[in-house]
């Protein structure tokens, strides 16, 4: 597999490589994402069940590249007032 180029090509190779559904890929968060065993937890897939699925080796450069950058994009919003979102239900829970 040739560099991926941006976000969409990331998507259509996690769709590809890892079976997922296309709101699965675009529901991924970073916290379902397990490097260190390969695999992705895909929360509330089919069915309303949770499953995992495997992470191949050729996304891990371009994920891991990808969570870096946003990461870093982040945490310079912080450090200039932004960053933040509202969660009105989510404190309830």
């Amino acid at each position: 597999m040739g560099e991926m180029r941006g976000v969409p090509a990331l998507v259509g190779a996690l769709l590809y490589g890892s079976g997922l559904r296309l709101l699965e890929a675009l529901q991924l968060r970073v916290k379902d994402i397990d490097f260190e065993r390969w695999e992705i937890i895909v929360r509330s897939g089919k069915g309303d069940r949770d499953r995992r699925t495997m992470l191949p080796e050729v996304l891990m450069g371009p994920l891991g590249r990808q969570l870096d950058a946003r990461r870093i994009e982040h945490e310079a919003d912080r450090r200039s007032g932004g960053g933040r979102v509202a969660l009105p239900m989510g404190l309830a829970r």
